[in-house]
C-alpha cells in the first residue's frame, strides 16, 4: 500500500527514491495500491538529473507490447530488461517513464516523482505512466487500471499533478522488446504541388519535431476547388487569411488537399502548422479544402490523402505507429465536419 514517511527526520536520511516506502498506510480516494520501489525490482543504479518542476500539468500514458507480466518476479526482470535497453540501447540515464503498472495491480517506480522521464520528445516535462505489455485493442486488467486510477488520486492529492491536468488524446505503445513487423507499403509518394507553384509568401517559421507522432485531418470550412488554378487561388487566399487577419507566421496547415485530388505543400514537412494547438510541433495537419459536413471530399481528394500520410511513413516523417485523429479530437470545432470524420475513422490508425 503507497506509504507515507514516518516523520521529517527520517525523511531526510532517505534517499528521495525511498521516502514513499517509509510507512504508515493511507487510504486513497480510489482504493489502495502497492508500490514496488527502484530498489526492490533491483534496478541499476540512476544517472538521471533533471528535475521534474513541481505539479506538472500534463499526464501521458503508454503501453509497451512485448512487456507483459503477471506478478512482481516477472515484472522486475521484464522492468530490468526495458532499464537496460532504454540505457545501452536509447542512450538514456535510466528507465524513461515516472511509473509502470503492471496486470498483477503492482505499481512499479521508474524514475519517480522528481525526475523528469524521457519517454517522449516535446513531452519531458510531463507525469508518464506506462503499462506492462498491453496491445492495442484490449484494456490492462482491472487490477491495473484500479492501480492507475489509485496512483493518478494520489499524484493530486499530494501535488504532483496538477488537478487541472490534461491528458493528451492517445496511448502511446513503445515496441523495444517485441519483433520488428513487416510492414507492406501501398504505392510511391503523390505528387505534391510545392510552395513555389502556387505562389506562397516567403516566411520563416518554427520547425517541427520529426518524425511526426500525429496525423491530425481538418476541413477549411468555406469554398472548394476541383481545378489545379482554383485551388492554386485557394491556398493562396487561405495564407493570407492566417497571415494577415490571425497573424500567423504562415498557412495553418502541412499539407491541404483539393478536388481536384492534388496535394498542395502548406509549410510542408519540416515547419510547424497553427491549426491545433500543443500538437503543432508533433503531428501533421492535413486539410481538405472546403467543407464536409453534410458531403464527402470525392473518392480522388481522399485517395491523395491516403497516400501523403503513406508517403509520410515511408520518407520517416512520420513514425509507424502515428495516430490518426479528426480535429474536433483536439480542439472545439465542427472539424473535419461529420461525413468527413465517419470516413476518417475508418482509416487505418485512427484514435478516438
Amino acid at each position: 500500500m503507497w506509504s507515507q514517511p514516518a516523520s521529517a527526520t527520517q525523511e531526510a536520511n532517505v534517499d528521495s527514491r525511498d521516502r514513499m516506502h517509509q510507512v504508515t498506510s493511507m487510504p486513497l480516494p480510489t482504493g489502495v495500491f502497492t508500490i514496488v520501489s527502484h530498489k526492490e525490482w533491483e534496478a541499476a543504479a540512476p544517472a538521471c538529473r533533471s528535475q521534474m518542476t513541481t505539479s506538472v500539468d500534463v499526464l501521458v500514458t503508454h503501453h509497451i507490447p512485448g512487456l507483459e507480466c503477471q506478478d512482481q518476479t516477472t515484472c522486475s526482470r521484464r522492468l530490468r530488461e526495458l532499464q537496460s535497453y532504454h540505457v545501452h540501447n536509447n542512450s538514456r540515464c535510466d528507465v524513461a517513464y515516472n511509473f509502470l503498472v503492471g496486470d498483477d495491480g503492482r505499481v512499479y517506480e521508474g524514475v519517480g516523482w522528481n525526475i523528469q522521464g524521457l519517454h517522449m520528445q516535446g513531452y519531458n516535462i510531463s507525469l508518464s505512466t506506462a503499462f506492462f505489455g498491453t496491445k492495442e485493442g484490449h484494456s490492462p486488467s482491472p487490477a491495473a487500471l484500479s492501480a492507475m486510477k489509485g496512483l493518478i488520486s494520489y499524484a493530486v492529492l499530494k501535488g504532483h499533478l496538477s488537478p487541472r491536468y490534461t491528458q493528451p488524446l492517445f496511448v502511446e505503445g513503445e515496441n523495444c522488446l517485441v519483433p520488428p513487423q513487416k510492414t507492406i507499403l501501398k504505392k510511391a509518394c503523390p505528387s505534391i504541388v510545392p510552395r513555389s507553384a502556387w505562389g506562397a509568401r516567403v516566411t520563416h517559421c518554427r520547425k517541427m519535431i520529426l518524425p511526426a507522432k500525429y496525423v491530425i485531418i481538418l476541413h477549411t470550412g468555406g469554398r472548394t476547388c476541383s481545378s489545379a488554378n482554383e485551388c492554386r487561388l485557394l491556398v493562396q487566399d487561405l495564407q493570407s487569411l492566417f497571415m494577415d487577419k490571425h497573424k500567423k507566421c504562415d498557412i495553418g496547415y502541412n499539407f491541404l488537399v483539393g478536388q481536384d485530388g492534388g496535394v498542395y505543400e502548406g509549410v510542408g514537412w519540416n515547419v510547424q502548422g497553427c491549426s491545433t494547438p500543443g500538437y503543432s510541433d508533433i503531428a501533421l495537419g492535413i486539410v481538405f479544402m472546403g467543407t464536409f459536413s453534410g458531403n464527402l471530399p470525392n473518392a480522388t481528394a481522399l485517395e491523395a490523402a491516403q497516400d501523403l500520410i503513406q508517403c509520410a511513413v515511408i520518407k520517416g516523417y512520420l513514425t509507424p505507429n502515428y495516430l490518426l485523429l479528426g480535429h474536433r479530437d483536439v480542439a472545439n470545432t465542427l472539424s473535419p465536419g461529420q461525413a468527413l470524420y465517419n470516413i476518417i475513422k475508418t482509416w487505418p490508425h485512427f484514435k478516438h
